[in-house]
């Protein structure tokens, strides 16, 4: 650890004033090191007060609403947070795509559980092999490596487990849950729309196993939000209430009091490969808008970030350790039970599809109907509407609608909404 590094930790650990002398002492260094090492944290945006007589004092609140993120942040936060995954972590100011670093390394012996965090990619992956340009305005991108010893069909439902973790973690860093936090008594119930009609959904399922490489969904900038002219400053600095939600099966949408639409604020890709039908490693990448405010106008009006729904920057680094800690628990569940029979409830909660009509688009029969949850496999379990499947004759010799539960499962559907991008 360099010396900058250590004078940090030594801030932070005793929370009040350090005099130059202490810090020369403990760190065996001379106080012009200290000195310099100060100045480049400064450099960095710690605020960092000098007071003749005390020495030097660390402003945690304000280093905090300051959203810094780097390495050391990263680390102090991980290590308080969980037990393996993040450790070790890797912080990059820009990469071509995370989730290439995270294999690249894997092929270098990386162990599980390490982690490769960027404000900038230059090569984000998104569906079907699509470039996503992932700028440095506010956003987190990182991606995290496994080593699990699982059936190749099971691995894909990761993707599941990661958006369940991504979106406890931001209704719990801002203080928020599906209902608005309980403040409004005449809130919409979570699957429904503001004025608590049902409206349709807009879903697409990318969880496949088609060889080497299994790819899932977007990640970056690819859902984008509002542009500048669209926000203002006003609209940004008033603080709204917001929740929080999953549209089926990985996509963090965002729903606030300000803007009643559900717009997309995450994208996850995962990553499997294969070494003699055997699963060598897996790379699960995120890409959370967290203080974007402005997007391309092509994308504008589909998606969203934090900091436009609630009206207050984020602390990055916070979000980033939270994501995680709450993934190596969930992970750790579905792992144990071979399926996501204990997360369904925790799932179905955030679900935003849930109670809601859905159009299914299979290739071999097309149907609508409502999603009523999800399966112990993730598939979107939906009730068809009555005629969208040959009526069965009964034994008397009546007909009877066939409305059984249908399970939309990976790579054969995509499902489509009556109306909106939810």
């Amino acid at each position: 650890m360099s010396v900058k590094d250590e004078i940090l930790k030594q801030l932070k650990k005793d929370g009040g004033f350090v005099s130059g002398q202490e810090l020369s002492d403990v760190l065996g260094v001379s106080r012009t090191a200290v000195w310099k090492a100060v100045s480049r944290l400064r450099e960095e945006g710690y605020p960092i007060e000098a007071v003749q007589n005390r020495g030097y004092c660390l402003n945690e609140d304000k280093a905090r609403e300051d959203d810094l993120l780097n390495q050391a942040e990263l680390e102090q936060r991980l290590e308080k947070a969980t037990r393996w995954a993040g450790h070790p972590v890797f912080y990059r100011e820009e990469v071509g795509s995370t989730n290439d670093d995270i294999m690249a390394m894997a092929d270098q012996g990386a162990k599980e559980g390490t982690l490769v965090v960027s404000v900038r990619q230059t090569k984000g992956k998104g569906r079907r092999g699509r470039t996503w340009v992932s700028p440095n305005e506010g956003n987190v991108y990182m991606s995290l490596l496994l080593r699990p010893k699982m059936p190749t069909d099971i691995a894909p439902m990761v993707t599941i487990v990661m958006a369940l973790a991504i979106c406890e973690a931001c209704n719990e860093i801002c203080g928020t849950d599906p209902d608005f936090g309980g403040k409004k008594e005449n809130a919409a119930p979570f699957g429904a729309a503001p004025d608590g009609s049902r409206s349709g959904s807009e879903i697409s399922f990318g969880l496949q196993a088609d060889g080497n490489t299994a790819a899932h969904t977007g990640t970056g900038t690819e859902i984008g939000a509002k542009t500048g002219a669209e926000t203002g400053s006003e609209t940004v600095t008033d603080i709204n209430e917001v929740r929080f939600g999953i549209k089926w099966p990985n996509d963090i949408v965002a729903q606030s009091t300000h803007d009643p639409a559900w717009k997309k604020m995450t994208g996850i890709l995962t990553e499997m490969r294969l070494e003699e039908r055997e699963i060598k490693d897996v790379t699960i990448g995120d890409g959370l808008n967290i203080n974007i405010c402005e997007f391309p106008e092509e994308i504008a009006a589909t998606a969203t970030s934090v900091k436009l729904e609630t009206g207050r920057s984020i602390n990055r680094a916070d979000v980033v350790a939270q994501c995680w800690k709450n993934f190596e628990r969930d992970y750790e569940l579905f792992v144990k039970a071979g399926s996501l029979a204990p997360l369904k409830e925790a799932y179905e909660k955030l679900l935003v599809n849930r109670e809601r009509p859905v159009r299914v688009l299979d290739p071999q029969q097309p149907f609508t109907g409502v999603a009523v949850g999800i399966s112990d496999r993730g598939g979107l379990l939906v009730i068809p509407d009555e005629g969208e499947f040959p009526e069965t004759i009964k034994k008397d010799g009546t007909k009877k609608a066939d409305r059984s539960v249908r399970e939309v499962t990976a790579g054969e559907v995509s499902v489509r909404g009556v109306e909106g991008y939810v």
